[in-house]
């Protein structure tokens, strides 16, 4: 492990940008993007668009070190180039961002008012080619929508049996288990899932840190004794269907949490935008999540 950039995600202030929309999500982030589906054929020429609008952000001025402490790739992005280099490599040799790399393949089906992860094949072989890119750590998303301890209890053992096998790669996980911003007991849901994390969290190995990305919480300061669990190098907060405005408002309101957003970050950039425009846009966008972040 870099010794660089886990001190950088230990302390360093700034957030995580989410730059990992896999099959599903790309079409609706492609038209956010201001790109119909109609301008495009296929999956190779989705995912050909959709790098086009990564690499701007990657080599934009104002996407640095300076404010982003991390940045997640989707695995077609950290097999791809970035100016000549490796994305991952780019990232931290360019811009001082720590490298992540989503692993999961999407979700099963709801059973217990939670959606926990499909089965991830050859996952030794994806974490060790990651560790070859110079991947710091990686991401991996379940959804909880019900107060149920039935599911948030699968939801939570299967993230961290993945967490065990991610962490004996040399690499940091982060667990990911969203409470769906929409759930009619989101509350609830929040308080059921925070025991179950410190369950889990109590029962890893003493040299062993994870990182945790969760839903903004009703309760101001819901997560704190997760921040301060020893077994937690950081939490972060997903923008989960919040507008930028009003995840930056409830993350402001959370101590110790820091950024991990997707849509939230790329709200208001278009392809249609002139390079000024675009870079501006952006910088605004990084300016106001980062403030968030370190307040």
């Amino acid at each position: 492990m870099n010794s660089e950039q886990l001190e950088k995600m230990a302390a360093a202030p700034g957030f995580i940008a989410a730059l990992d929309q896999s099959g599903g999500s790309t079409p609706k982030a492609l038209q956010l993007y201001g790109i119909e589906e109609s301008a495009y054929s296929g999956d190779a020429e989705m995912f050909d668009l959709i790098h086009e609008m990564r690499t701007r952000i990657l080599t934009s001025p104002a996407f640095s070190g300076d404010r982003i402490i991390g940045a997640i790739l989707f695995e077609q992005t950290m097999d791809r180039e970035v100016e000549g280099l490796g994305a991952a490599e780019y990232l931290w040799q360019v811009k001082r961002v720590v490298p992540f790399l989503k692993i999961d393949k999407g979700l099963a089906d709801e059973a217990d008012g939670a959606r926990v992860m499909k089965p991830i094949p050859d996952l030794d072989a994806l974490l060790r080619r990651a560790v070859g890119h110079g991947v710091f750590g990686t991401k991996m998303r379940s959804v909880v929508r019900l107060a149920d301890p039935a599911g948030i209890g699968a939801v939570v053992a299967q993230q961290f049996g993945i967490a065990l096998q991610v962490l004996a790669h040399g690499l940091v996980p982060i667990v990911e288990p969203e409470v769906d911003i929409h759930s009619p007991q989101k509350a609830e849901a929040e308080t059921m899932l925070r025991s179950a994390l410190l369950g889990e969290l109590d029962t890893l190995p003493d040299d062993a840190q994870v990182m945790l990305k969760l839903t903004l919480p009703e309760e101001d300061g819901h997560h704190t004794p997760l921040v301060a669990h020893p077994r937690v190098l950081r939490v972060v907060a997903l923008s989960g269907g919040y507008s930028r405005d009003e995840a930056n408002a409830r993350l402001a309101r959370q101590p110790g949490v820091v950024a991990s957003f997707s849509r939230a970050l790329t709200e208001g950039l278009t392809a249609q935008q002139t390079p000024e425009e675009f870079d501006a846009a952006l910088d605004a966008a990084i300016a106001s999540i980062y403030t968030a972040s370190v307040a």
